[in-house]
């Protein structure tokens, strides 16, 4: 999709209003979260509502973050982040998860040297 394409509704619509008055997701999703559309689930997501196939459009052909998709869609991040919990709830998009639950603390200590070694340069 092409980002300099305005949306015709411009800023008169409310972030409110897209999201029916939420601002909590359905579930958590940080920033960094990586998110996929296959093409099946992008067509499904047309009968979902503008926004919604939006994102889809977005991250159909390459999958993108939760920041990327509220920049290229223009959508404040509220706003974004309730609509992707809602795409991933209704299986319109695929949530890569970023980190495994297992292994947390050697990940952690592994940035922990990375970062050390960055502040001695």
């Amino acid at each position: 999709m092409d980002p300099q394409r305005r949306d015709p509704r411009g800023a008169l619509v409310r972030p409110y209003a897209v999201t029916r008055g939420r601002t909590e997701p359905l579930q958590d999703i940080a920033l960094e979260a990586v998110l996929g559309a296959s093409p099946t689930q992008a067509a499904e997501a047309r009968f979902a509502g503008h926004d919604k196939y939006r994102i889809a459009t977005v991250c159909e052909g390459r999958a993108q973050s939760l920041a990327e998709i509220a920049a290229y869609t223009r959508l404040p991040l509220g706003v974004a982040r309730v609509l992707v919990a809602d795409m991933v709830a209704e299986g319109l998009l695929t949530l890569h998860t970023a980190a495994p639950a297992t292994g947390y603390e050697e990940r952690m200590e592994l940035l922990g040297r990375v970062l050390s070694g960055l502040r001695e340069l």
